[in-house]
């Protein structure tokens, strides 16, 4: 008996979990959001209240709405106010161990029937699997960022992974208003193992003076037709995801190409790690953003 999905648990409060959040209260679900600290689950509530505010006032949410989904986002303080969840989305950085760890608190107190879900955009799910008591219950489930905007849901089985588990889970990205793709279980799936090598050889393009930060965002941005150059995407996305993807891919693959620039891990070691830190290949402490090269 496959258990039908109501109550959603998030396992981080950051950028893709409190998006996460917004998404499935929008579409009715009653979300747990958890996170180490009370503050961090306040500030998401506060971005989610933005957001759909922002909706609100171009026509594209109703007041009525907003409230609603507002009432439906609760704050999950202890792992352990997770266990009334159906489904629970692991949306932690994209570092293994850490996720691990995660994943090794919550199989405890999740009820029997409950699916694992994780938000990661490169680590092997059949990997991350095998630290829960139900592999066989657990899925990959990466949404895109910004979460509220992006169509694209990947949905990645491990090998363990039920057919069960892929029908709910492909049936409640349906209820979310979002469209689902399959990937198969290799480094960084479909979008990331494209994107990033991308956005890493124009980081290479910059390391070997070929051109500047401002040239080579235009020339994409202009000569390829891509909304936003792969410099500016890479500050957005957060260099130091795309430093991680980038050795996830490295590692797992094992061929030169995916090499990560080593100017991505110089920047990434400065702590200059894009928007969220103020700086990266621009500068954002000032009014408009100032390439850094």
């Amino acid at each position: 008996m496959t258990v039908e999905i109501q109550k959603v648990g998030i396992i981080g409060a950051g950028q893709m979990g409190s998006g996460i959040a917004q998404v499935c209260a929008m579409a009715g679900f009653d979300v747990y959001l958890h996170d180490i600290s009370r503050d961090r689950i306040n500030a998401a509530l506060a971005t989610v209240d933005g957001s759909i505010a922002r909706d609100v006032a171009k026509g594209l949410a109703r007041e009525e709405d907003r409230k609603a989904a507002l009432t439906r986002i609760h704050a999950a303080i202890e792992t352990e106010n997770l266990s009334v969840c159906d489904l629970v989305i692991e949306a932690a950085s994209e570092n293994e161990d850490v996720k691990r760890k995660i994943f090794t608190r919550l199989s405890p107190v999740l009820k029997p029937g409950a699916f694992i879900g994780t938000n990661t955009s490169s680590i092997s799910i059949t990997r991350l699997a095998s630290t829960t008591d139900r592999p066989e219950k657990f899925i990959g489930i990466h949404f895109m960022n910004p979460v509220p905007r992006m169509q694209l849901v990947e949905l990645i089985r491990g090998i363990a992974t039920e057919d069960a588990t892929f029908e709910a889970a492909k049936l409640f990205i349906a209820r979310l208003g979002k469209t689902s793709t399959v990937a198969e279980d290799f480094p960084a799936f479909i979008v990331n193992r494209i994107l990033l090598p991308m956005i890493n050889e124009a980081i290479y393009t910059l390391y070997e003076g070929v051109g500047t930060v401002d040239a080579i965002d235009t020339a994409m941005r202009l000569g390829a037709n891509h909304p936003m150059g792969p410099l500016q995407l890479a500050d957005f996305i957060g260099l130091d995801t795309c430093l991680s993807v980038m050795q996830v891919l490295h590692e797992g693959l094992a061929d030169s190409k995916y090499r990560p620039c080593p100017l991505l891990v110089k920047y990434v070691e400065a702590g200059w790690l894009g928007r969220k830190t103020q700086r990266g290949f621009y500068d954002y402490r000032g009014g408009a953003p100032v390439p850094t090269r």
